[in-house]
């Protein structure tokens, strides 16, 4: 079995103007993936997307990812809420598993240390999302890693952090928004609390452990030296709802949670039109005057309720339902024009499947068509892009998600030089 040489950081760009399609900026580094579900998957999908090689490590005996039980499924015949044929994917693995190489490895198998050790020697990165001291009970966390790669990273999504949680410590992201304060942000007050429609908990630590993950590449590229970075989702999100001076609110008796409308800031909330609800902020004076002149009452700007920012905080009430009144009969296409040509921040409350077919995010490619990789695009399915655009670098999710353990050979025997009857031996002992 041949050992491959340990990565240094990627050479620079040549000299004088880039030739041929753009490398993403990560390419050259690779990234040893442990993750299921969401959380950890996402973070990996960035990285993937920035160029770094994604091996993701699954396993055998459950069927990999638990993304690939998810309903509903993609096929020959297109779109199912349920599984018929052994090749339908599930659309959350098409869209997490992209540009990621899938191996197979039960990691609870004796040997099976010995074959992920293979990968981490060759490795800047390792990812996992367990909880709270899984890693340490298999024996890979990372003081091992180091121990054979001093320079990797080992980065850590769980719900409560390294030191563990309440209970079993394990979270699911509405555990993790109960928790974190964000359901009593959104709503109306005496309202019961509001479960954010996106996994905000699973969307935001990936977010931070991807930013984390960078900062320490670069520090191991610095002093040859990686470490161990932890991200919690509680932390991650109650640090965004701790962006807000909620403390602060409830000791000035202001409201936390507003409905519709954002009374500190008024004129500012959503509105019903008579098609549809629009979006409007407009608390500074000249995006008032705007407003005032859009609804044909110029008049008020210089009214005493509505003339200065902190008249209009204080009659918020009555100002706002100025404006529902005069938007209820009127099509919500003449009220964004007449906001846009008086300079008013305003836009239409979109519908998911609207909104992800936006012209300008699909040029962008924030947003990009899913494939299946044996039966192609479906003209139907979009799944986030990579939102950051470079000057000198390529970034993009253009490869299909793989299939469980498709990746086998390429992997263990291409890169750390498993033969094929090395190979047959792990699979029949149910090591990979």
């Amino acid at each position: 079995m041949a050992e491959s040489a340990l990565p240094g950081p990627p050479a620079g760009p040549p000299a004088g103007p880039l030739a041929g399609p753009l490398t993403g900026p990560l390419t050259g580094r690779t990234v040893v993936d442990l993750t299921t579900a969401l959380a950890g998957p996402y973070a990996t999908l960035l990285l993937a997307g920035l160029g770094a090689r994604v091996i993701k490590v699954e396993n055998p005996l459950t069927g990999g990812d638990s993304s690939r039980n998810n309903s509903p499924y993609v096929g020959a015949d297109g779109l199912t809420t349920v599984r018929r044929e052994p090749d339908d994917m599930s659309v959350s693995m098409l869209l997490r598993g992209r540009n990621k190489r899938s191996v197979t490895l039960n990691l609870k198998h004796p040997r099976a240390r010995d074959v992920l050790g293979g990968l981490v020697r060759v490795a800047d990165v390792m990812v996992d999302n367990y909880s709270a001291g899984v890693t340490a009970r298999l024996g890979i966390g990372h003081d091992w890693a180091s121990a054979l790669n001093p320079r990797i990273v080992c980065t850590s999504i769980s719900g409560f952090g390294a030191q563990g949680g309440p209970g079993s410590g394990k979270a699911m992201d509405t555990i993790v928004q109960a928790l974190s304060g964000v359901m009593m942000t959104a709503g109306a007050p005496g309202e019961p609390p509001v479960r954010f429609g996106l996994p905000a908990g699973d969307l935001v630590a990936p977010l931070y452990a991807v930013i984390g993950t960078l900062a320490a590449v670069i520090q191991a590229d610095a002093t040859g030296r990686g470490q161990h970075v932890d991200v919690s989702m509680l932390g991650a999100l109650t640090s965004l709802v701790a962006c807000e001076p909620f403390d602060a609110y409830e000791r000035l008796g202001l409201p936390s949670r507003t409905g519709t409308t954002v009374p500190r800031l008024a004129p500012f909330g959503t509105f019903p039109a008579a098609d549809g609800w629009f979006a409007l902020c407009g608390p500074t004076d000249a995006f008032a005057r705007g407003l005032f002149a859009a609804m044909d009452r110029p008049e008020l700007a210089a009214d005493p309720r509505f003339a200065t920012r902190d008249a209009r905080v204080a009659g918020a009430d009555e100002l706002h339902g100025m404006i529902a009144a005069w938007a209820a009969d009127r099509p919500l296409a003449e009220i964004l024009d007449l906001l846009a040509r008086n300079g008013v921040p305003a836009a239409e409350v979109r519908e998911p499947v609207a909104a992800v077919r936006d012209p300008l995010v699909l040029e962008r490619g924030e947003v990009v068509p899913l494939e299946h990789p044996r039966h192609g695009r479906d003209a139907g399915l979009y799944g986030t892009g990579v939102p950051i655009r470079f000057s000198a670098a390529g970034a993009a999710l253009d490869e299909p998600a793989p299939a469980l353990g498709e990746h086998n050979a390429e992997v263990y025997g291409g890169l750390l030089g498993y033969s094929d009857d090395e190979l047959k031996a792990l699979a029949d002992e149910g090591v990979i």
